[in-house]
């Protein structure tokens, strides 16, 4: 893989965290790369335009500020792209948290400590096999669903009949 030709910003509140992924992604390539500290100058930043991919630390000092960072990129009507790629690093892998990660738009998601091969698997996947936007009531994001049901012939696969299960 080679990510010579790609803009990345890194957004993490741990210098040390950070840099590990810089050098991580620098040894296959990477060199227009921007490390954030904080969810409001990473959504500035993103203003800018011009990043092909974030990865960012779930959280962010004071709990959740990551994926609230995400849900931002996502809904905020000056966001500049709500259809970039967010990869999502986290040391906290409830399923609660998991839940609210995917729920906010994340793209790809990985849990520390993660290995070299396991966060170039998940860049490789956000740019090799781009998942489709999907928008509903209540969401804006990349098609949660992994599997698609070649049986399934309605209009929107998980609404549920009146009376049903």
């Amino acid at each position: 893989m080679d990510l010579r030709a790609l803009r990345l910003l890194i957004v993490d509140d741990n210098r040390n965290a950070a840099e590990i992924v810089r050098s991580v992604l620098a040894s296959v390539g990477a060199k227009d790369m921007s490390l954030v500290t904080t969810p409001e100058k990473a959504f500035e930043d993103l203003q800018g335009g011009g990043y092909d991919l974030c990865i960012v630390d779930q959280n962010l000092g004071k709990g959740d500020d990551g994926t609230e960072l995400v849900r931002r990129i996502r809904t905020d009507p000056r966001s500049a792209n709500p259809y970039l790629p967010i990869l999502m690093l986290t040391g906290y892998t409830e399923q609660r948290r998991v839940q609210a990660a995917r729920d906010a738009g994340v793209t790809e998601f990985l849990s520390k400590p993660f290995t070299i091969v396991g966060l170039l698997r998940r860049i490789e996947a956000l740019i090799h096999a781009p998942r489709p936007f999907v928008r509903s009531e209540d969401y804006f994001g990349p098609d949660r669903r992994r599997r698609q049901d070649p049986d399934y012939k309605g209009p929107e696969r998980r609404k549920r009949p009146p009376g049903g299960p």
